[in-house]
């Protein structure tokens, strides 16, 4: 094969590759679309469901409120952008998968599927304990804590940007064991190392939750003890998945 032979047939491959990209990400945006669309028509009721761990625990007689002229239509359709692209997750990552399979070995295969679907499970399960457990003890907590003469009255602008952070540093928290179990499958970490290191591991749970909470111990145990358990976890199923390599 000549020379211009092979680079038009790599120019060829290029071009298929990127024309396949374009149409897994126009299905992801096209997906994202449809759901976008009956979440901004029932925007408000969503906000409200997102906001419920406040308002239940904030002073008789407050509300939230809008310091803005258009907050009160942006943070909704902002939420329902963000909820679309939570529900469409899924399909998105199956999107990137179907693009990337093709290029992977079969045992590579049967080790990423498994992978992805806990990956997405833990990060919706991130999310809900952050909704159901650490929100209503976190605002219950900071709702009392103001001084005498201050009302609490949050904007819902804020708010939203507030719940959003943590559902999603959460949501990461939650993928300690897939982080775990990718460094001791790879070789990069050995599981003995991790399992010795438990000491600074949990210092830096400590510090990084520190940062991604409020500033109190409530919040921070909330977060850090969770990710201290799951990087045991990970560490459990770092160790039965060695034991099953080694035995095959």
């Amino acid at each position: 094969m000549s020379v211009d032979e092979r680079e038009s047939l790599a120019e060829g491959s290029l071009i298929s590759h990127l024309v396949e990209l374009r149409n897994r990400l126009l299905r992801a945006v096209i997906a994202i679309g449809i759901l976008f669309v009956p979440c901004a028509l029932y925007s408000n009721e969503l906000f409200t469901l997102v906001a419920t761990p406040l308002i239940e625990k904030m002073p008789v007689g407050t509300s939230m409120i809008a310091t803005s002229v258009v907050s009160p239509f942006m943070a909704p359709l902002k939420l329902s952008l963000f909820i679309a692209l939570f529900l469409a997750m899924p399909y998105v990552l199956y999107q990137a998968w179907a693009f990337v399979a093709p290029g992977l070995y079969k045992h590579e295969k049967h080790f990423a599927v498994p992978l992805v679907v806990s990956s997405i499970a833990l990060f919706y399960a991130g999310a809900a304990f952050a909704h159901f457990v650490v929100f209503p003890l976190m605002f219950a907590f900071l709702t009392t804590t103001a001084p005498s003469g201050v009302q609490v009255m949050t904007d819902i602008a804020n708010y939203l940007d507030f719940v959003l952070l943590l559902y999603f540093a959460f949501g990461i928290a939650f993928e300690i064991p897939v982080a775990t179990v990718l460094l001791a499958s790879t070789g990069m970490v050995r599981i003995d190392t991790m399992a010795k290191n438990r000491g600074y591991v949990m210092l830096g749970i400590f510090v990084v939750a520190a940062f991604l909470t409020p500033p109190d111990a409530i919040s921070q145990s909330f977060m850090a003890v969770p990710m201290y358990l799951l990087y045991e976890i990970g560490i459990i199923m770092s160790r039965l998945l060695l034991k099953r390599r080694q035995a095959q």
